[in-house]
């Protein structure tokens, strides 16, 4: 059956790429089996995964087990059941022929993935943005160290860390149950982290239960908190994984939801909902709510200017797609990419070079798209209708759909 034979193929390409099976909480025997012996060749998985491809593309059954509710094999439901599973199968096609060596041009490859074509923002943008920043960003001397120095005074202090996650989940979750319903028996532990290369990250563990970390190598600033909970948990990865397990795992027996595969347009969907859900469960401008949490803790938060870094925040995020164009379709020197970066973002020169090794890698090069292409996306969808918003976490859609 596809169901199952889509779970396989992602739980062995799994087996040579860490951090591609995001989340798995199917079938054990499953796992067990995928587990089982030496990695299948990259030849092999693309081979599986082409004649996964023309299987769907033949109306073989799906699978759907042997729930009471289960979808029927015909109608529009199943329709766009097939066709989120042709997405997914496509995107983890590209991954494996990328493992077994095949060169693949960067747009193509983040089409093929992510089910969107990147594209870059003119220069124009982010010199605007820098206009604005300059407006509102405190002190004397070139912006970059202006910004870097204000972002540095944003720093939450490590003994009030917990206070103020603890006080924006339980009201963003509250919120999201408002809007949006929460399963019964749903729950996120959050924890502190070290020597991570991300900010936060959600492990979901299925059984409607989620463990967010949030890293704090560096310190964590008052003015990405309320948006990093969001993201991880309320209304975002969590909101999304738990209400799909309940609503097409267990209702509707939707197997192939209890895989979550890198690389593929679920990701770029799930980032980009994420990315929007602070703006949807509070408004445009959060930051006057997100004031009235820190304040009390002793935080000092101006709502306004943050809400002017913010804003011009998301265009320089951007810069990021255009040095992947630079890097991988200008044959750009990374050191020379690297400065760009660190120029246009305003960014330190460590961090820029850190991200530019981040999208030098042939495995997570194109994931950026899941963030740039994906939350404007998104928002597009949405377009200020919660309802809509329940869509993205609910149902299987895929980019196209959206678009």
């Amino acid at each position: 059956m596809l169901i199952e034979r889509y779970l396989i193929l992602g739980l062995a390409v799994g087996r040579h790429i860490d951090g591609f099976v995001d989340a798995y909480y199917g079938p054990a025997a499953l796992a067990a089996a995928a587990a089982g012996g030496p990695p299948l060749e990259p030849a092999r998985l693309v081979a599986e995964a082409r004649s996964l491809l023309a299987a769907i593309d033949a109306g073989e059954p799906l699978g759907a087990g042997a729930a009471t509710d289960v979808p029927s094999e015909t109608g529009s439901d199943a329709a766009a059941r097939r066709r989120w599973l042709r997405a997914q199968v496509r995107g983890v096609h590209t991954t494996a022929r990328l493992l077994a060596g095949e060169s693949i041009g960067y747009a193509d490859e983040v089409e093929s993935c992510y089910g969107v074509r990147p594209s870059r923002l003119p220069e124009e943008h982010f010199i605007a943005a820098h206009k604005d920043l300059e407006a509102v960003v405190p002190g004397s001397g070139p912006l970059a160290d202006r910004l870097i120095a204000w972002r540095e005074r944003q720093a939450i202090p490590s003994e009030r860390l917990e206070a103020v996650i603890a006080s924006l989940s339980e009201d963003l979750r509250a919120r999201t149950a408002a809007l949006f319903g929460l399963p019964e028996g749903e729950s996120v532990k959050f924890s502190l982290v070290t020597n991570k290369p991300w900010s936060g990250f959600n492990h979901y563990l299925g059984g409607l239960a989620s463990r967010v970390e949030i890293n704090v190598d560096l310190p964590v600033l008052s003015t990405s908190i309320a948006h990093l909970v969001a993201h991880e948990a309320y209304p975002g990865h969590h909101t999304e994984h738990s209400r799909k397990e309940v609503g097409l795992v267990r209702s509707r027996h939707c197997l192939e939801e209890s895989i979550f595969l890198v690389g593929t347009p679920q990701c770029l969907i799930a980032e980009g909902l994420a990315d929007l859900g602070l703006e949807v469960v509070i408004g445009a401008r959060p930051e006057r709510v997100v004031a009235e949490h820190l304040r009390p803790l002793g935080i000092d938060y101006d709502p306004d200017t943050v809400a002017v870094v913010a804003e011009a925040s998301e265009i320089l995020g951007r810069v990021r797609a255009n040095a992947a164009f630079r890097l991988h379709e200008d044959r750009a020197d990374p050191d020379t990419v690297a400065a760009e970066v660190a120029e246009l973002a305003l960014l330190p020169e460590a961090r820029a070079k850190k991200q530019v090794e981040f999208l030098m890698d042939p495995t997570w090069r194109s994931y950026i798209s899941c963030y740039v292409e994906g939350l404007p996306l998104c928002r597009a969808f949405v377009g200020g209708d919660p309802a809509r918003f329940s869509r993205l976490i609910t149902e299987q859609l895929t980019p196209a759909e959206l678009a």
